[in-house]
């Protein structure tokens, strides 16, 4: 009986094997998503007898493919004629400039077109379906149709070069990535205070002297006093360079716009050539970064300067736009200038930002002769905008809807958004970053239309780009950890339809994604695996909620500094001072993220009520009032988390209201310290206990640190109210970062004991 049921189990099993292999589907995860996509049932099968067939003008993007194949799976496909068959094809039907169809059936792969863009992207999102490695001979993707094409035709990504010089190495690698995601500008900021990195030939002391800088300020700018390396520091991109790599980005469909930036950022060219300033002192390179009141002086030396450099740029760049800056142009310089002062009134100028717009305006003249178009950043709105300009709008989206009512294109880029040299993390381990807190998810709900704009006015939104400015970015490795993977959220805003888009779907997609970028040797920020925290108030009682982006794992938590080994499933209770541990652990609890950890510390003022006289700014403003009484301390190296709120010159007034009497003997609280970025402690706070009847008022001592604390104590008091009344520190002082200004207060948790 054993034996026949054995023989019968055996014939199962042979009968099963000898079954043709059954079709299953595989859901596609490729970003960005596609504006539609209708999967089958069963496979393409990839091996050596795969014929490639491509009308003449999308040969380039074959032989691309191509090439993949044989680099990545050690596949060259054949012109010989075969069964299966990879086919590129030129369609006037399609409507779209960039838009593709991709039709991946058992036997066949056809790519159709308009262009040779579209036919490039389709190959993006077909190289998205192949596996990321393979060991056999032959590969199989999923049957799929795709029909797809951008929501914006500009793509872009930025990087500067000025404050820190990348290889050209690199900058193939940065463009290869941008391409992945169906990008399709290259934003090369040439040209900074801290460094010139563009041979011009005419001007060799550009290479001799304005590329290189005698040293370079160590920490971040609000560390005081300021310290520096000692190290010459440089370098500069030839021309034969530059041409390679514009060529190089062309087979990737990949325009580069130049930015030489005037008036302002231009104290290395004016280390070079001192007549090109008002002064005509010698100055040097910077070596810290910042703002400089060393802009170009508006002398016809000084243009016939800026025209002979535009010329051997427009030589080499053979896109539409050339970016001339225009931001952060101090007029210090111009108000003391006797020239200055002569061509405001010769011209019949307002003022300095008129002046400003007068060399904005001559400069585009000019560079309209060669058959180019300016882009500048938002301040060239100030004092009139020249006539055939594009507005990168930066400080917010304003500029953006100002330009377009005003009939001009505009490619959004706010710092809020957009400004990937930020934190994306509330770790204190990240990096060194110039400061503010951009995560993933705040990028990929960007949207680039302006909610003032009519449908109409909204058709002069080109698009939108990635900054990433590198102060606080030494090597490459840190340039792709700042930029990736916001920059694959971006290209999900840029190109995908609103409708189609879902974050939580996104960051699924994500983790494959990621795994091409681990491929790539690509230095990402692995964010999604990283845990967050938020206490929980509930009628009084407290509890400490832990979450992912990512659900692919658990959590695992500890409140007693050790490892974390407690599996999370509901918001821990809070009902004493802990410190929280935490972290998401794969199935072989190895660690796939940086512990996060939380110091509580339940203080009386813990869950009160608590009024602010006014708002804090939106952007600083992401725990609301009563992240300052939820014994949550913020960040000590920066203010951008969601404990630090944020308040732009203002003097406000916090009342905190008490349930019960309550015995208290001490007040306590910190402010953030950081001029570099505008950012001052008052010089005194008042506090007000019981509606005035105890008054105390204590100077706030300034040091060099990074955070100022505020303390009172005083004999145990019964109080049931506490009103604090905080100034503003007043006006930014002359020589400093802002100055006239009216500067930020950043204050912390007000911890009550």
């Amino acid at each position: 009986m054993k034996t026949h049921l054995y023989l019968k189990f055996l014939i199962i099993i042979l009968l099963a094997g000898c079954r043709p292999e059954i079709d299953e589907i595989i859901k596609p995860s490729i970003i960005p998503k596609p504006l539609s996509q209708e999967i089958g049932t069963g496979y393409f099968i990839f091996n050596h007898d795969v014929t490639i067939i491509s009308e003449p003008e999308l040969q380039e993007v074959s032989n691309y493919f191509n090439l993949y194949l044989k680099e990545n799976y050690n596949f060259k496909l054949s012109n010989n004629n075969s069964t299966k068959k990879i086919t590129f094809k030129i369609d006037d039907s399609i409507n779209n400039d960039e838009g593709y169809e991709l039709n991946v059936s058992k036997n066949d792969i056809t790519i159709k077109s308009k262009y040779i863009k579209g036919a490039f992207y389709a190959v993006q999102s077909l190289l998205q379906l192949l596996p990321i490695t393979s060991v056999s001979d032959s590969i199989k993707i999923p049957c799929i149709k795709i029909k797809d094409h951008p929501r914006f035709k500009y793509r872009g990504l930025h990087l500067d070069v000025g404050r820190h010089f990348f290889s050209v190495d690199f900058i193939k690698k940065y463009i290869d990535l941008m391409a992945r995601l169906k990008m399709n500008t290259f934003h090369w900021h040439l040209t900074e205070d801290q460094g010139w990195r563009i041979e011009i030939k005419k001007y060799p002391k550009l290479q001799e002297i304005a590329a290189y800088r005698k040293e370079t300020l160590v920490g971040h700018y609000n560390d005081q006093p300021h310290q520096f390396d000692g190290k010459p520091y440089g370098g500069f991109y030839t021309q034969e360079q530059i041409k390679e790599v514009v060529a190089y980005a062309k087979t990737r469909q990949i325009t580069i716009i130049p930015e030489i930036e005037m008036p302002g950022h231009s104290q290395a060219a004016i280390a070079a050539y001192p007549e090109l300033g008002c002064s005509g002192k010698q100055v040097e390179v910077a070596t810290k970064w910042g703002v400089f009141d060393e802009v170009y002086c508006p002398k016809e030396s000084t243009f016939k300067f800026l025209e002979d450099v535009i010329d051997e740029v427009v030589a080499l760049f053979p896109g539409k736009y050339i970016h001339i800056g225009g931001d952060e142009a101090p007029k210090t310089n111009w108000k003391n200038c006797a020239h200055c002062q002569k061509l405001i009134k010769k011209e019949g100028l307002k003022d300095e930002h008129g002046l400003q717009s007068y060399f904005i305006a001559r400069m585009e003249k000019y560079i309209n002769t060669k058959g180019k178009q300016i882009i500048g950043w938002d301040e060239i709105l100030e004092g009139g905008l020249a006539p055939n300009a594009t507005v990168m709008s930066w400080r917010g989206t304003s500029g953006a809807v100002q330009a377009a009512k005003e009939g001009h294109d505009v490619i959004l880029t706010p710092g809020s958004h957009c400004y990937f040299d930020h934190y994306q993390s509330e770790n204190e381990n990240e990096p060194l970053a110039i400061g503010g807190f951009l995560p993933l998810e705040k990028v990929y709900h960007f949207n680039p239309i302006p909610e003032e704009l009519t449908e109409e006015e909204s058709k002069y939104v080109l698009g939108a780009q990635g900054n990433v400015w590198t102060e606080y970015m030494q090597n490459e490795k840190q340039v792709e950890y700042m930029a990736f993977p916001r920059a694959v959220a971006l290209s999900e805003v840029v190109w995908s339809s609103p409708e189609h888009k879902n974050y939580s779907d996104f960051i699924n997609r994500l983790e494959q994604y990621q795994k091409r970028l681990d491929q790539l040797e690509v230095n990402y920020a692995n964010h999604i695996y990283s845990v967050k925290g938020e206490l929980i108030n509930s009628k009084g009682n407290l509890a400490y909620q832990l979450s992912t982006t990512s659900s692919s794992y658990p959590i695992y938590y500890s409140t007693d500094k050790s490892f974390p080994s407690q599996l999370y499933s509901t918001p821990i209770t809070v009902d004493t001072s802990m410190h929280i541990k935490a972290v998401v652990l794969d199935s072989k609890k190895t660690a796939l993220g940086a512990i996060f950890e939380q110091e509580i510390n339940l203080h009386k003022g813990v869950g009160v009520s608590i009024a602010i006289d006014k708002e804090p700014h939106p952007a600083y403003n992401a725990g609301g009032k009563d992240a300052l009484i939820n014994g949550i301390s913020g960040n000590n190296k920066r203010y951008g988390d969601r404990e630090w709120l944020g308040f732009s010159g203002e003097d406000i007034e916090i009342t905190i209201e008490f349930d019960k009497p309550t015995n208290i003997n001490s007040i306590a609280t910190r402010f953030f310290n950081g001029n570099g970025q505008w950012i001052y402690p008052p010089k005194k706070v008042t506090v007000y206990i019981n509606n005035d009847i105890r008054t105390y008022v204590a100077d706030v001592s300034v040091t060099n640190d990074l955070t100022t604390k505020f303390a009172i104590k005083f004999k145990s008091t019964t109080v049931t109210s506490i009103r604090l009344k905080i100034p503003s520190y007043g006006i930014i002082p002359e020589g400093k970062q802002g100055a006239g200004h009216k500067p930020w207060t950043f204050i912390d948790e007000i911890i009550i004991k």
